[in-house]
């Protein structure tokens, strides 16, 4: 299974896991630390790296691992003070190496159903005024969709950068990917993905969708990022 946490935590103990990472925890497949970063905002701001707030997403063997980590762990017991989503993995598009183990399709997900979507990608440093360019409208357009009750955007120097959105439905997801929707965002999306195509950002890169199980805790006042 996977998780993905949100908290608030000292800057410095933030740094030192950015740097650090969690150390030897039993189950625990992979983590991804980082700091949160606020969609759309302008690329000089203190909101572009929030050293106050933890962003993490993790792969565990098992729930049990999980339960484990929040309870005895000294970090996990912090970060269990936050909000965190459990899911349960669908399919993958694209690869990042630590997580090349996920296959391409594990199951189907049904248009109508809430799913949740984290890309991860590690960058090419030559190309991120073009990647900002490119990535700021979409983010703007992920940020304000109604179909989207939560979204947000993470980063850990020098290189990874990430995004994590609930979404309604599969169905209205994928028309947001696609282009199909209405108004003047629409196409943002996919343009800056066939922008990407023609000279990639990325050393790596990939799109996870999960089917959310169940979540914990507050983030930002609120119980529930599902909608």
């Amino acid at each position: 299974m996977h998780s993905f946490h949100l908290v608030t935590l000292p800057p410095m103990r933030t740094a030192r896991l950015l740097s650090g990472g969690l150390g030897q925890v039993d189950g625990l497949r992979h983590a991804e630390p980082m700091t949160t970063m606020r969609l759309g905002a302008p690329v000089v701001s203190p909101d572009r790296m929030q050293l106050c707030h933890l962003a993490m997403f993790c792969s565990w063997e098992s729930e049990d691992a999980l339960e484990t980590f929040l309870a005895e762990d000294p970090i996990g017991s912090a970060v269990g003070d936050g909000w965190h989503l459990r899911m349960r993995f669908l399919r993958r598009w694209g690869l990042v190496d630590e997580l090349g183990d996920l296959p391409e399709v594990a199951e189907p997900s049904l248009p109508g159903e809430p799913v949740v979507a984290f890309t991860l990608a590690r960058m090419r440093l030559t190309r991120v005024p073009r990647f900002i360019r490119w990535g700021r409208p979409v983010e703007r357009q992920v940020r304000d969709h109604p179909a989207s009750p939560f979204a947000t955007a993470a980063m850990r120097p020098p290189h990874t950068v990430a995004t994590f959105s609930t979404w309604r439905s599969a169905r209205e997801m994928t028309a947001m990917v696609a282009g199909r929707d209405t108004g003047a965002q629409a196409e943002r999306h996919r343009v800056a993905m066939l922008e990407r195509e023609r000279r990639d950002f990325h050393h790596a890169f990939t799109t996870l969708r999960f089917r959310p199980l169940s979540e914990h805790g507050t983030w930002d006042g609120r119980s529930t990022l599902l909608g």
